[in-house]
């Protein structure tokens, strides 16, 4: 079994950011001889997630109404009224998403559906730079 690591690096808007990250993902696999696999994603941080959907400007943008019904960003948080930072909703919106994905990896290729992409979604309120662990294992 070979494992190989790599780092996508993401600027985002924060704000319910939501980004294809599908691309870096193909080409990080693309560079390295594991054919049959896991692919590990991982996000280092308490107000981002990933997650997938079809990378579609309506679905995108039902994914953030759903969120905003689920963790309102104008709720009252006990997060915002300890440290005053104002992101506590991001904190719970990242938490009910979580911070990983494992997706299969089969003759070379990600194991997604046909309009299925990866995505990021960062929810702080601010832009962020993010680093997503990106791990192959498996055989060549």
């Amino acid at each position: 079994m070979q494992i190989h690591s790599a780092t996508i690096q993401v600027k985002t808007t924060g704000n319910s950011d939501i980004i294809n990250i599908s691309p870096q993902v193909e080409k990080i696999v693309s560079r390295h001889p594991i054919l049959n696999g896991l692919i590990l994603l991982f996000i280092a941080g308490s107000t981002a997630a990933l997650t997938t959907i079809e990378f579609e400007r309506g679905v995108v943008e039902d994914l953030r109404q759903a969120i905003e019904r689920i963790a309102p960003h104008n709720m009252s948080y006990e997060h915002d009224a300890r440290w005053g930072d104002g992101n506590g909703y991001a904190h719970v919106r990242a938490a009910l998403l979580g911070p990983s994905l494992a997706v299969p990896l089969k003759d070379g290729n990600m194991v997604l559906g046909t309009w299925q992409q990866i995505v990021l979604c960062d929810f702080d309120n601010r832009p962020r730079t993010r680093d997503i662990v990106v791990q192959l294992q498996g055989i060549a």
